[in-house]
């Protein structure tokens, strides 16, 4: 029996497709304001980001990256933040339960880029690298906002034992 040509590129698609969206990537549309001005700069249109799942494999994640995780208070929602401190760096807070926090190993502090319109570490604490997802790599929707997404970590944001001048001025 001779298969159609249309079932066997359905046959040989579908787990290409699931292998490469399971390993490599995928699309994602970014909604709400919380990554503002970063993501979704114009309130009308929502970005479009790819999401990279190579890129967070070693769980090698720096300050700055924007990363996709699950979200710890509702394991059913995907959240896009950005990474403000990694394993061992000590962080002010902006409104978290304590004003400084060291972040454990196996966790970073994760934070919107608009400040008090985010769900992020200051609600609820360091974060598990095993919540990681995938990083956030380029813009690819609309296309006057194609671009890659730059690791940025605003001066304000930098870790205090980053920079000694801070810590003195903080402890």
């Amino acid at each position: 029996m001779k298969i159609p040509s249309f079932f066997k590129s359905i046959f040989f698609g579908i787990p290409i497709g699931i292998t490469f969206v399971d390993s490599v990537g995928y699309i994602a549309r970014v909604d709400g304001i919380s990554m503002q001005p970063a993501l979704n700069p114009d309130k009308k249109t929502p970005d479009y980001v790819f999401l990279n799942r190579l890129a967070v494999r070693s769980y090698e994640i720096k300050r700055g990256d924007i990363v996709s995780l699950i979200s710890p208070k509702n394991p059913s929602q995907k959240i896009i933040k950005r990474v403000v401190g990694i394993q061992g760096d000590i962080i002010k807070t902006l409104s978290y339960k304590e004003n400084i926090v060291q972040i454990p190993e196996g966790h970073f502090w994760i934070e919107g880029d608009h400040t008090g319109h985010s769900m992020d570490s200051n609600n609820f604490g360091p974060v598990s690298l095993g919540l990681v997802t995938a990083k956030a790599c380029c813009i690819v929707w609309p296309p006057s906002r194609w671009q890659f997404i730059e690791n940025f970590l605003p001066a304000s944001r930098i870790p205090l034992n980053r920079n000694p001048r801070r810590f003195a001025k903080n402890t």
